[in-house]
């Protein structure tokens, strides 16, 4: 690929926008609103430092493992920040933090690997891999510093640069998180660019990136997805789920019920491989809604930052009035809140943890992706239940029989499936989604191989005249 070399431009002093705290509502902090200039002047600088990034291995490894040192050591101030703007609880965050630091080192220690090919012939070929250059990352707002490594970890252990893009209403984290890593890694090899749009679409579309890899909503996918094609720049896109968790009729409900409960709500609901719909069979509906409906109203509801919160807001107020309007639309076609059902009265996008049932199968609570702590339980005759609907990103089975409950598993069509618990992800393994769940695949070596090019050389195994 021919370098891309546009006229560097001065940063420009631009304006500036609220960041706001969910359990208040309330602006604490602002952050920069950058635009196209400054975006152009910071792929000129990722193409100026991956020309010397991509040629040492072992450079990039020392750097990766330093970077994650960076980052645990400022886990106390990354902590709390990330809940102020987010509203998960400071554990939660504390976890996001370990996570972050722990894929720098698995990626830290991740190399491509060269493979001979015989086909017979006198000749000596052999696959190299190179990297692709220039990678946007663009995140999302329920797991800012999280999802931000799942993309700039693999693409730096494969010698890409990066310019990342958070969402505006979580932008905080990820510049100071920005400023750790500067301290381990050369200047230009991870920028951190805040605005609102359109930033991302011109980021997405700029002609000096070559891979953009995104999570986020379909519709924003696919305007990435078309931004990208502008430039033939390869993408990785994961656009979410509506993820089924199938009772089997041997299942041992209160054995369950916690993790089932905490698959659903944790980070209020807010994961793509949440649990959003369970489907139970009909003589244990009863008591799966009662177990679920007794943690729901059980757990501790609060600000991130408060002593004791399990449960903290949602995001932001757009989320909030997407919940409110599935959960009252799920009430008015006749189902029933056996918990919460309604929004929390208090300051801030607080919304009670609800557990649903008699819920009609076409609400589109059960069909789209809630993204919230909203949970309808179904009765079902046949796993093409959990089938119907157009996301594939994760499912899970749960039953005392694990050879049936894998047999079942096999069935469902998406790109993970657990057996008894769920949405527990191992750095080494691959994540991705069927249907409208996205496209390419992230984790494991699989992320890094994402980010690579072959590069094949073919060498006589004796001279020619």
């Amino acid at each position: 690929m021919a370098p891309y070399q546009p006229a560097p431009e001065p940063t420009a002093a631009g304006e500036r926008f609220a960041v706001l705290d969910p359990a208040t509502g309330e602006a604490f902090d602002e952050a920069p609103d950058q635009r196209a200039q400054e975006l152009d002047a910071a792929v000129h600088r990722a193409h100026e430092a991956w020309r010397s990034w991509r040629s040492d291995p072992a450079a990039r490894a020392a750097a990766l493992l330093a970077s994650a040192d960076a980052v645990e050591a400022a886990g106390p101030e990354l902590a709390p920040l990330l809940t102020r703007e987010q509203g998960k609880p400071l554990t939660e965050s504390s976890a996001e933090i370990a996570r972050t630091a722990a894929r720098l080192r698995w990626f830290a220690a991740s190399a491509p690997e060269p493979r001979t090919i015989g086909d017979g012939r006198a000749v000596h070929s052999e696959i190299r891999w190179r990297s692709l250059g220039p990678v946007a990352a663009v995140v999302p707002w329920n797991f800012p510093l999280q999802l931000a490594s799942a993309k700039f970890a693999p693409a730096l252990a494969a010698g890409s640069t990066v310019v990342l893009k958070p969402s505006p209403f979580t932008p905080l984290a990820t510049r100071l998180l920005g400023s750790v890593l500067s301290a381990a890694l050369p200047e230009g090899v991870l920028t951190v660019l805040t605005g609102r749009e359109p930033l991302g679409a011109l980021l997405a579309s700029h002609p000096g990136i070559r891979h953009v890899t995104f999570t986020g909503s379909v519709p924003t996918g696919r305007a990435v997805a078309a931004g990208a094609a502008s430039g033939l720049a390869r993408i990785t896109l994961e656009l979410g789920g509506n993820d089924a968790a199938i009772l089997l009729d041997d299942v041992d409900v209160e054995r369950i019920a916690d993790r089932l409960f905490w698959a659903a709500f944790r980070n209020c609901g807010q994961v793509c491989m949440a649990v959003k719909r369970v489907y139970a069979p009909a003589r244990l509906q009863d008591r799966v809604v009662e177990a679920l409906a007794e943690r729901a109203k059980a757990v501790v509801v609060g600000a991130g930052l408060d002593e004791g919160t399990e449960l903290g807001p949602l995001t932001n107020a757009a989320q909030l009035a997407r919940v409110e309007r599935y959960t009252a639309r799920a009430l008015a076609d006749g189902a029933r809140a056996a918990a919460g059902g309604h929004r929390l009265d208090r300051p801030g996008w607080f919304h009670a943890p609800t557990v649903l049932t008699d819920v009609p199968p076409d609400s589109p609570v059960v069909t789209e992706e809630q993204f919230g702590p909203v949970l309808p339980v179904l009765p079902y005759g046949s796993v093409d239940a959990a089938n119907a609907t157009r996301f594939g990103l994760g499912g899970s089975v749960w039953g005392t029989d694990l050879d049936r409950a894998e047999a079942v598993a096999g069935r469902l069509e998406c790109g993970t499936v657990w057996i008894n618990h769920h949405a527990e992800l191992s750095l080494a393994q691959p994540f991705a989604g069927v249907k409208e769940s996205g496209v390419g695949v992230a984790g494991g070596p699989w992320g890094l191989y994402g980010n690579l090019a072959p590069f094949v050389v073919h060498r006589p195994l004796e001279d020619r005249p």
